[in-house]
């Protein structure tokens, strides 16, 4: 089994046992649904892992950014090249996406509705994908196309645990086995390599960060913060399994109780120029 057929096989186990627990394959996310959690301020100040991706944008650029969503990180890269085209399949985070832009004065950025390996072929300088990898099966004809877009770069960015996969120690406890954990930089770059890709690889510096506004106040609130990451687990059963395990899997500090389960995952650029 080569690189890309273990990361068709990882795709695979997770979407079998999504249908098993869920009912129905792949138990993708609802994007449209979950759009205004994904919007920012475009003219917040770079936190230092987007200050290094903004190093490589010039002026002149036209940066793709493929399944870029609400624009997180392109808007503000917008702001310091020539265009962005932002191709998403997502109607609901592209409109997230133009609202933020009108809302920031950006006009040169535009999105494209269509899954990245259906739309029209975009040219760029730089071609950006963020937290997608880890849901592409095919994932050899998705990077072949990374790289037939980008006129000089692709950058890839992945977090050391992705963020489906970040509760694993809790899937573990209200189901008693281990749950299927999405590809990564581990599965990612044996890919590149066999395709004969050899990127710079870089741990960006900031930590994932736990927003304070959603750690839960009280005990019940904990509970549910626990079983909202999966719902198909039946609610009386689950939440006796939390209560008995609740000092092993929350942590009460600043008036607020902060899951113990959940890993100090660090970001990771994967990036090559394209070559000529």
């Amino acid at each position: 089994m080569d690189a890309a057929e273990y990361y068709a096989a990882r795709i695979d186990a997770l979407s079998a046992q999504q249908e098993q627990l869920r009912g129905r394959a792949g138990a993708t996310p609802d994007w449209d649904a979950m759009a205004g959690n994904f919007r920012a301020d475009p003219r917040r100040p770079l936190d230092p892992n987007l200050e290094i991706v903004a190093a490589y944008v010039a002026p002149k650029d036209v940066l793709v950014d493929v399944g870029g969503g609400a624009g997180r990180l392109s808007l503000p890269l917008a702001l310091r090249c020539r265009e962005v085209i932002n191709v998403d399949p997502s109607p609901g985070m592209l409109r997230a996406f133009a609202e933020s832009a009108l809302e920031a004065g950006i006009t040169n950025a535009r999105g494209v509705e269509a899954e990245w390996m259906e739309a029209d072929e975009p040219r760029g300088d730089l071609v950006l994908v963020a937290n997608v990898t880890y849901f592409v099966r095919e994932i050899v004809p998705f990077i072949e196309k990374l790289v037939a877009t980008a006129r000089r770069r692709v950058i890839i960015l992945v977090w050391s645990v992705p963020p489906p996969s970040q509760d694993a120690p809790l899937f573990r406890v209200l189901h008693g086995y281990e749950q299927v954990a999405h590809p990564s930089h581990r599965e990612l770059l044996p890919v590149l390599w066999e395709m004969g890709i050899l990127p710079d690889v870089r741990v960006l510096p900031a930590a994932t960060r736990r927003a304070t506004v959603q750690m839960p106040h009280t005990r019940d609130e904990a509970i549910q913060f626990a079983l909202r990451r999966f719902p198909e687990v039946e609610p009386e059963r689950g939440g006796a399994v939390v209560e008995a395990q609740f000092a092993a899997l929350f942590e009460a500090r600043e008036g607020r109780y902060w899951p113990r389960w959940l890993p100090a995952a660090r970001e990771l650029l994967i990036t090559w120029e394209r070559a000529i």
